[in-house]
């Protein structure tokens, strides 16, 4: 069918991002149907606190990539076609997940030592080594940040300062450590500038005002 054979298509384009999410509708689903009374424990498991990276830390870092605290696929289905999508056909697939990797692991591990040293000084509760710390909020954001790169012109500056004003402001607020993580995450994906050299870039306003076929050719 022709449709079938168009959606196939599309997704051929971003494959990592949809095995991706097909991972997070599956686990999703598990959480959703979990005893919330079991569920803090058992995403425990498959966190990047500091009791999991120091036993299991490849495993940490690659399971909390699948999980999250609520069963809110929609609203990650929508963030993925939003800035996964357009970066892994922007990136190719090996950048895109190079970036998305990196953020995650760097932010996880800048996060927690900052947990580690309020533990060890006692500036925070000691329970906070088995916290639960699942998403990809952290790839998301390093993806996020690199994505100012395919913009062209002024609008690739209106983007990136929104970008870092907007996780900027909750870690001046409220200080947590997801906080830092998640600004921790935007700084390396803007460090990734190097790989998008000769890659395309969008200009929004030229999109806009493109003229659309049959118009603005009359007086040529």
């Amino acid at each position: 069918m022709r449709w079938l054979r168009a959606v196939g298509r599309w997704i051929a384009k971003s494959p990592g991002t949809y095995v991706w999410l097909l991972l997070l509708a599956a686990t999703s689903f598990v959480v959703a149907r979990m005893d919330p009374a079991a569920l803090d424990y058992f995403l425990q498991g498959r966190s990047t606190n500091l009791d999991e990276l120091s036993s299991r830390p490849v495993h940490a870092l690659l399971v909390s990539l699948i999980w999250t605290e609520q069963a809110n696929f929609p609203f990650y289905f929508v963030l993925f076609h939003v800035f996964h999508v357009p970066a892994e056909r922007w990136l190719g697939t090996r950048r895109w997940l190079t970036v998305a990797l990196t953020a995650h692991v760097l932010a996880t591990f800048v996060s927690q030592g900052v947990v580690a040293w309020g533990v060890h000084h006692h500036v925070l509760p000691p329970n906070m080594v088995h916290t639960v710390d699942v998403g990809v909020s952290y790839a998301l954001a390093g993806v996020e940040g690199v994505l100012t790169y395919g913009l062209a012109g002024a609008w690739r500056w209106v983007y990136g300062c929104g970008l870092v004003v907007f996780y900027l402001v909750p870690l001046l607020v409220s200080h947590t450590f997801t906080d830092l993580g998640h600004f921790c995450a935007v700084l390396i994906g803007l460090a990734f500038r190097p790989i998008t050299h000769g890659r395309p870039v969008w200009d929004p306003w030229r999109t806009v005002r493109r003229p659309r076929p049959g118009h603005g050719a009359a007086g040529s």
